[in-house]
């Protein structure tokens, strides 16, 4: 039975914010406000975040929606070359309804998807831009606009007893999700497998606080050879969060903590199939030598008890979803980056669950039911359902200009210069690009 996409109600687990000048503003001490980060304009037209010895900019690739594809690429840019909803806080939701959003979760940018920036060894500094800028995404940015958010915090990454004080602070207003780096070790922490984040993971339980790990967010960049072209990293992406919920499967975190819940942001879903197999084969074959014991359940059990995978647009995924576990999938629209269908996400989701002949219960599911299961987010408590729907929101949205237009004022980088680019995002503030502002 054919889908209509204007009957879809969907909730986005994965978007992202490009944050706007003014985030400081009202939420960081008066001691501190004159070393916060802010923006600047370089010589060469880009907006970037300068703190201290660092410049972070944003590069073309985290705000391409509604730019033609030739224009997707790592050049730094200004924000008079984005689209406005992509840091004000209005302009998303009229852009979220045009693109029949209900609701969404923002990942952030320039701190990096672990906070690593905000590392610095003042630590009650640190701390400080931490709560500054978690109070400003809760209190303004999701509060703007009630019921069209899923909040997300910032982790205090360097220290687990005071992310562990933070994520029960957040969620206290409501807050229970968590973004976090899918390898601490990679960044110089310790690793999955330490007790050090024990307090961070009992926070996180007691809360129910989803510990959400986004791709990239270990600050590495799959690369085979120093030549690779920069597709292949692409195409690598989601090799991370494969690795990474590996590493979580099997630590001894779950066992420990069996109420931790843990998402695969931006990780696809078509892998996890054949995971899944090869993670009880590995049980079976070598349990009694490595010692792993997960008592009457196996790994498969455990997996789906623990991990929401997240797809953009995944045939594989929902063609396998009774194999993944349906309870365990949710969709995600990624905006403003480039792999975003946004405005016609509807239209490529209604078309993909038509011809895999996905039934209305497992749509509802991976639209949004699960979202709002794994997030405790109610989002019907503020819109109604039969204003929810991405036909009703999108005729609120009547008007609303959402036609591609070139908006780069500048030359697009040779091949040599984009490789040189991605190998300088390789390292910095947990892969967002951070670099001295001597380089």
């Amino acid at each position: 039975m054919a889908v209509n996409a204007e009957d879809l109600i969907l909730i986005s687990v994965d978007d992202h914010i490009i944050e706007p000048p003014d985030l400081f503003d009202g939420h960081l001490p008066e001691r501190y406000k004159a070393d916060a980060p802010r923006i600047v304009r370089r010589d060469d037209g880009a907006d970037v975040w300068r703190f201290g010895e660092v410049e972070v900019p944003n590069v073309a690739l985290n705000a391409v929606a509604g730019r033609p594809k030739e224009e997707y690429g790592v050049e730094p840019q200004s924000l008079d070359e984005i689209r406005p909803g992509t840091y004000q806080v209005h302009e998303r939701i009229k852009d979220m309804n045009a693109g029949g959003l209900l609701a969404s979760m923002n990942f952030p940018s320039f701190p990096g998807f672990a906070a690593r920036l905000f590392a610095v060894d003042d630590e009650d500094f640190g701390l400080a831009l931490v709560r500054a800028y978690n109070d400003w995404h809760i209190d303004e940015w999701c509060g703007a606009h009630p019921g069209r958010f899923i909040p997300m915090a910032l982790p205090v990454i360097w220290d687990a007893e005071k992310c562990a004080a933070e994520v029960r602070r957040n969620a206290e207003k409501g807050c229970h999700s968590l973004t976090f780096t899918e390898n601490p070790a990679a960044l110089g922490y310790p690793s999955f497998h330490s007790e050090y984040w024990d307090p961070l993971w009992k926070a996180c339980s007691d809360t129910s606080t989803v510990l959400s790990i986004h791709l990239g967010s270990s600050g590495q960049l799959a690369f085979p050879a120093p030549d690779s072209p920069p597709d292949v990293m692409i195409t690598l992406q989601p090799m991370n969060i494969q690795s990474a919920a590996a590493d979580l499967l099997w630590s001894r975190v779950l066992k420990n903590f069996p109420d931790l819940r843990i998402a695969l942001s931006e990780g696809g879903t078509g892998w996890v199939p054949y995971f899944l197999e090869r993670v009880d084969r590995t049980y079976d074959m070598h349990r009694l030598w490595t010692g792993q014991d997960f008592g009457d359940r196996i790994p498969s059990d455990v997996f789906r008890e623990h991990f929401l995978t997240c797809f953009i647009s995944d045939p594989a995924g929902v063609r396998l979803r009774h194999d993944i576990g349906i309870d365990n999938m949710s969709w995600e629209c990624d905006y403003p980056h480039s792999d975003s269908m946004w405005p016609d996400a509807p239209e490529e989701l209604a078309s993909l669950f038509t011809a895999e002949d996905v039934s209305a219960a497992d749509i509802a599911k991976m639209t949004h039911e699960n979202a709002m299961r794994w997030y405790e987010f109610d989002p019907f408590v503020h819109v109604p359902r039969d204003q929810a729907t991405v036909g009703a929101l999108r005729e609120a949205a009547a008007g609303h200009d959402v036609s591609i237009q070139s908006r780069s004022t500048r030359e697009k980088m040779t091949p040599e210069q984009v490789k040189a680019r991605w190998d300088s995002m390789g390292d910095g503030a947990a892969g967002t690009g951070a670099q001295s502002v001597s380089d």
